[in-house]
Order: structure tokens, then C-alpha cells, then sequence
């Protein structure tokens, strides 16, 4: 497949899945989850291939999530696109999680939401001096989902409840600090990344994969986040939202500052929400545990007024000035936050 918005590829031994929508830094669409998903299987039988990678079209990024656009049309005609959206790309995310021959993620650029669920949840996620990752959510009135509630209480800490509260983006040496990449490579090797694998004997395993990798990776700088660790882990190791926000404003020094105005600006039901679920995935056995738990919480969303005024904010109107409701942390009660914890029916089926 040369052509559409996702481009399939063979070069030796490597297969290379493109994803082709870089005016919208290749946002994902629900052909473009069906057809990833099509053509990890057709590899997973092909003996031919050794490895797969995952890359994005165009300098700017890998992918800046799913299409909230999309979504938000989807959920205000009631057409049902939404939900077949997220119950296929979670399957995806499992896919990928599980997948038997090596995957190679090349986050390159912005790589966002959805983005985050097609590259860390591989074996092989690379970083470049170019990558700003983050889980962006609770500023569009969502939460953190595609297997993030799994992979971010797993980071070192609460830095995953730091990504998944304040949706800040972070760079490649915080990335692999929070367990969501595994080396930093340079830009202008990629290309050579691709040239040896494709090299590479059939049948290579992970491990002859990741000495390919590590002979073209380069030293991480310094990681804000493990820099900030000890204020991180203080103010975030609550159980409530009003709970961090109070330990940040008892804190010295700017970061505690400018993280505590972040969360200020986000949506209150999605920050207490999110927060839920993160503490839920702390203590889950898998990753399907919480991707069911997240679809749950996804199939609720669209009934939830921050989630169409989120993105109303950010991408229709772009006034980047969202009022949300309830409007503060304290207006939004326990049974809010428990409405959005009923399970997915049908379950989400893996």
C-alpha cells in the first residue's frame, strides 16, 4: 500500500507501517486503526519478516492522538463512530502489547495520546532530540486512555500521575525516564535505523533488534522529571485532587508552581476522574484490565459536557478558553466521578 493514510511497506526484512496524515501530524482515524491493525497481522504470519516499525510521515511528528475532531462529531450525531473508534484502537494497543516478532516504535515529533498507545506499548520505543510526548487529555475535557492507566502508574514515583494529571508535554530524557521509551536516537540516524534492520536475518529476534538499536543510540540528557522527583512524589501521592493541589501549594520553587496553575486549568471532573483511574491501574493485573476500564469511562464521555466544550476550545473555535462544569475541583461530587466507572457493555473484546 503505497497510497491513503496509512502506507505499508517492505524493505528486506522490515516492515514499515507510515502513517500518512502529516498536515494533521498523523492524527489517527478509524481506517487508519483498521488498517494498522490489518497489517500487523498479515506479519505476525509472514516469515519474511523480521521486524516491524511504526513510524509517522512529514518532520513534525508521529502522532498527535486520535481525531478528537472526529470524535466530537461522532458523539454529538450519536452514529456510534466513536465508540467503534475506541473499542478497535484499544484492541490495537493490546495487539501491539502482546505482539510476537519485534516492534519498533520511531517517535519522532509530537507523539500524543493515541500516539502513546501505538509506540509504548512496543518493545523497541525510540526517542529522538525532536520527540514532545505527553498524555494531553484533562485540557480537553477527556482522560487519559489507550493503556495509559496502565503504563503511567509503572513510571518511577508519581511521575505518571504528574503526565497523566497535567497533560504537559515532555521531552526524550523524561520519556524514558517514565518507563514510556527505551533509548534516544538522533533525527538524521532514522534513516539508517531502517536501513540495518531491514539487513537483518529472518527470524532475528528481540534481542538482535535491540543491538541494531543500541549501537545507533546516542546519550539522554538530563530528566526534568527525575530532577523534580522528590516534589512529584510529595505532592502527588494523594488520593484526592484537592489533596496534590494543597501539598503543590505548600511547596518552594517554580515547578511546584507552575504545575499546580496547570492543573488549575483543567477540567475538574477529568483531573478527579483521571486520577481514579490512574490509582485503579496502580493496582490492575493487566493491561486488558484497564483498557476495559478505560473503554467504560470513554462510552460515558460522551455524555459529558467538558468533553464537547474541551474540544470545542481547543480545536473548533480555538479560543484555548474552555468553562468547564462544574467549574472547580470541590463542585464535583463522588457520584460524578463513579458514573463514569461503570463497565463497557458490551465488555471490550481482546
Amino acid at each position: 500500500m503505497q497510497d491513503g493514510e496509512v502506507i505499508i511497506e517492505r524493505r528486506g526484512t522490515a516492515a514499515i507501517i507510515r502513517l500518512n496524515r502529516p498536515r494533521a501530524l498523523n492524527s489517527l482515524t478509524l481506517p487508519m486503526i483498521r488498517g494498522i491493525t490489518e497489517a500487523l497481522h498479515a506479519f505476525a504470519g509472514d516469515s519474511e519478516v523480521a521486524s516491524v516499525v511504526a513510524m509517522g510521515e512529514g518532520e513534525r511528528g508521529f502522532c498527535a492522538g486520535g481525531d478528537i475532531r472526529a470524535l466530537h462529531e461522532s458523539a454529538r450525531a450519536g452514529d456510534g463512530l466513536a465508540e467503534a473508534f475506541w473499542r478497535e484502537e484499544f484492541r490495537l494497543n493490546h495487539i501491539i502489547a502482546s505482539y510476537p516478532k519485534p516492534y519498533v516504535a520511531l517517535m519522532d515529533g509530537i507523539t500524543m495520546g493515541g500516539g502513546v498507545g501505538l509506540a509504548s506499548h512496543g518493545r523497541h520505543r525510540i526517542v529522538t532530540e525532536r520527540t514532545r510526548l505527553a498524555m494531553p487529555e484533562t485540557g480537553i475535557g477527556y482522560v487519559p486512555d489507550v493503556g495509559a492507566t496502565w503504563l503511567l502508574p509503572r513510571a518511577p514515583g508519581e511521575a505518571g500521575t504528574w503526565l497523566g494529571l497535567t497533560g504537559l508535554d515532555i521531552g526524550a530524557a523524561d520519556a524514558i525516564h517514565a518507563g514510556l521509551a527505551d533509548l534516544q536516537i538522533a533525527s538524521s540516524r532514522l534513516g539508517a535505523v531502517i536501513d540495518t534492520l531491514s539487513a537483518l536475518p529472518r527470524g532475528s529476534s528481540s534481542s538482535d533488534v535491540d543491538a541494531v538499536l543500541q549501537g545507533l543510540s546516542e546519550p539522554q540528557g538530563e530528566s526534568r522529571l527525575r530532577q523534580n522527583a522528590s516534589v512529584i512524589d510529595r505532592a502527588f501521592r494523594f488520593a484526592s485532587v484537592e489533596e496534590i493541589l494543597a501539598a503543590l501549594a505548600g511547596e518552594e520553587g517554580d515547578f511546584a508552581a507552575e504545575t499546580r496553575r496547570v492543573l488549575l486549568t483543567r477540567s475538574p471532573t477529568s483531573l478527579k476522574l483521571a486520577l481514579a483511574l490512574l490509582r485503579a491501574g496502580r493496582r490492575s493485573a493487566s493491561l486488558a484490565e484497564c483498557l476495559g476500564r478505560e473503554l467504560g469511562a470513554c462510552l460515558q464521555m460522551l455524555d459529558n459536557p467538558d468533553f464537547f466544550e474541551g474540544i470545542r476550545a481547543a480545536v473548533i473555535d480555538k479560543d484555548r478558553n474552555p468553562q468547564w462544569s462544574p467549574a472547580s475541583v470541590e463542585a464535583v461530587e463522588p457520584a460524578r466521578v463513579e458514573h463514569f466507572l461503570k463497565p463497557a457493555e458490551p465488555p471490550l473484546s481482546l
